[in-house]
């Protein structure tokens, strides 16, 4: 059995994975572009690995030689992806019989971590109390209290499971936007895409965390911005082409969102004279709500833990169905 794996991801696991897997061949692409194996060159023409892991690396300068490599081989059986989503169209070759691919939930948590201190930040009146001790005015703030929020968050996989798991620690009322009527004990109601016109009115936090397909294509629209409640708090860790940004643009001025929290945007990187830069409602990240320190480590942990899976024929965590591969 063959696997073939970038030499900085190697690097991490190699200790683990000779420890794991002691017969697996693993076939290292070079920094130079040449195949190594145990540290010696090895021949082009008998590469033919059957697990493929997807990292960072695969993206840069050495996109041809190894994601063109997979997206050829007769080989592959199994690729596990460093992303979440896989609906990009570049990613429609993986979708084929006979490959299983498993998606990542290392970065889970960082981008749950990012949406529950973001929507903490808005909700409570941080700001205002920063503006009266620089005036030194001792004066008192109310503040709504999360546990009085309801949260709608749209998009039920690993990301929004830990969404709700964090939302749910302060107290909040957590609804789920999904395909499936399960709220695997996370959430207080599950609702679907068509239901969300009667959701909206009555959520203070709206997270986008769902794929990129037909459905969802600009999903926040104008009639999606129109039903939200005056004063809530629009949250997209999903992709950007899920809201329409000129609707949003005329949403916020009606207060429907106050505030729009974005990682994601149509055009990355976002240009330097786009309006969603200066706007006094919308926080700007560049798609780095993934980049927290342990989602590195959680990665590596994933790949093996499904390695182990694989070897022993036993169902991989993180299946994606060959239907959600490269449709967005």
């Amino acid at each position: 059995m063959q696997a073939f794996l970038f030499r900085a991801p190697f690097d991490r696991i190699s200790g683990r994975l000779a420890a794991m897997a002691p017969d697996l061949e693993v076939v290292v692409l070079e920094p130079d572009g040449s195949l190594t194996l145990n540290g010696r060159p090895f021949d082009t023409a008998s590469l033919a690995p059957d697990i493929w892991w997807l990292t960072l690396d695969a993206f840069g300068a050495q996109t041809k030689d190894y994601f063109g490599r997979l997206a050829a081989s007769p080989y592959a059986r199994w690729v596990q992806t460093v992303f979440a989503g896989v609906e990009n169209p570049m990613f429609k070759p993986l979708a084929r019989e006979g490959l299983l691919v498993t998606n990542s939930s290392a970065q889970a948590p960082a981008i749950a971590e990012y949406v529950t201190i973001h929507a903490l930040n808005l909700l409570h009146p941080i700001a205002e109390q920063a503006e009266h001790q620089a005036a030194h005015a001792w004066k008192r703030v109310n503040f709504r209290e999360v546990g009085q929020t309801r949260w709608l968050i749209i998009g039920f996989g690993n990301i929004g499971r830990e969404i709700a798991t964090r939302a749910k620690a302060f107290g909040a009322h957590v609804e789920a936007v999904r395909r499936s009527n399960s709220a695997e004990g996370l959430a207080d109601a599950v609702s679907t895409i068509a239901d969300l016109p009667q959701r909206l009115p009555d959520a203070d936090v709206v997270v986008l965390a769902c794929a990129l397909n037909d459905e969802t294509r600009d999903l926040a629209d104008a009639k999606f911005f129109e039903a939200m409640k005056p004063g809530s708090i629009l949250i997209n860790i999903g992709r950007g082409g899920l809201v329409d940004e000129d609707a949003l643009r005329a949403a916020l001025d009606a207060d429907k969102p106050a505030h729009a929290v974005l990682d994601v945007f149509k055009t990355e990187p976002l240009p330097a004279d786009s309006w969603f830069w200066d706007h006094p409602k919308v926080r700007v990240t560049p798609h780095a709500s993934n980049r927290g320190e342990l989602t590195g480590e959680r990665g590596d942990a994933l790949f093996l833990e499904n390695l182990g899976l694989y070897l022993r024929g036993e169902t991989l965590r993180n299946l994606v169905k060959p239907d959600d591969i490269g449709v967005g």
